[in-house]
């Protein structure tokens, strides 16, 4: 069983926008986090999707969902005060929906980051059958230097040795969801990211390569890069559909 999680409990704070929440902002008639989900839903070997949402926009995401005939979207959990709060509520429902089974894997992803593909995502199941887990990464294309408390550099760092830890981030249902209860019992809830954590309980962690252009959207820049994106990608396949010429006329075939 493949199960996704796509946790949206954020209020999105640094986009200055108090009207709205960022995952549900629209483009092109759909929300972010619609189009998050869709790239899971659309995908063969993703079985269901549990979401955690902001509770008061709970309500909203389901009108979303039944308007644009999404199927897989099974289960709807409140999402927490922090995205590892967030994602912990989707793992307990997807235990109590699915049990430990050996052999359940769950991708978690951020609700505010659309530009996944299915390459990436079947590159994560297959990551987690064969090695117990999945890091999306992108290369890193800048120069990294190491700065001292006094802003000089100590040193620059070879990029060919460095990554961008992404999403989706994949386990074992049952690995990850261990991870998450050891830190309540020991009261570590400040885990900034999947990875994080379960580097921290001494899990090791096989990467893969995602799409360079897998962005976040967290600021108001995002939104508008994401927005030209997503419109460019439209637009290709609008030409994509237009196939040949006749008399000079364009035709095209849908």
């Amino acid at each position: 069983m493949v199960s996704a999680l796509i946790f949206a409990g954020g209020v999105g704070v640094r986009m200055n926008n108090n009207a709205k929440p960022k995952q549900f902002l629209q483009i092109n008639g759909k929300s972010i986090l619609l189009h998050t989900i869709e790239k899971f839903e659309q995908h063969s070997q993703v079985d269901n999707i549990v979401v955690a949402c902001i509770e008061d926009w709970i309500d909203y995401l389901k009108l979303e969902l039944k308007k644009h005939k999404i199927r897989k979207v099974k289960w709807i959990v409140s999402g927490g005060r922090t995205g590892q709060e967030s994602i912990l509520n989707g793992l307990k429902e997807l235990e109590k929906q699915l049990g430990i089974n050996e052999n359940n894997i769950v991708l978690i992803h951020d609700g505010v980051r659309p530009i996944i593909d299915s390459y990436t995502i079947t590159e994560n199941i297959n990551s987690v059958r064969k090695y117990g887990s999945a890091i999306t990464v992108t290369h890193e294309i800048e120069t990294i230097a190491s700065v001292n408390e006094d802003g000089k550099i100590d040193k620059l760092i070879d990029r060919s040795t460095v990554k961008i830890a992404k999403a989706p981030q994949s386990f074992y249902l049952k690995d990850i969801l261990k991870a998450h209860k050891k830190s309540i019992e020991d009261k570590k809830t400040d885990f900034i990211d999947s990875a994080t954590l379960m580097s921290y309980y001494g899990n090791k962690l096989h990467t893969v390569i995602g799409p360079p252009d897998n962005i976040k959207v967290t600021t108001a820049k995002d939104f508008f890069m994401l927005k030209a994106m997503l419109e460019l990608r439209e637009n290709l396949h609008e030409l994509e559909r237009l196939e040949s010429y006749d008399d000079g006329e364009r035709v095209y075939y849908k």
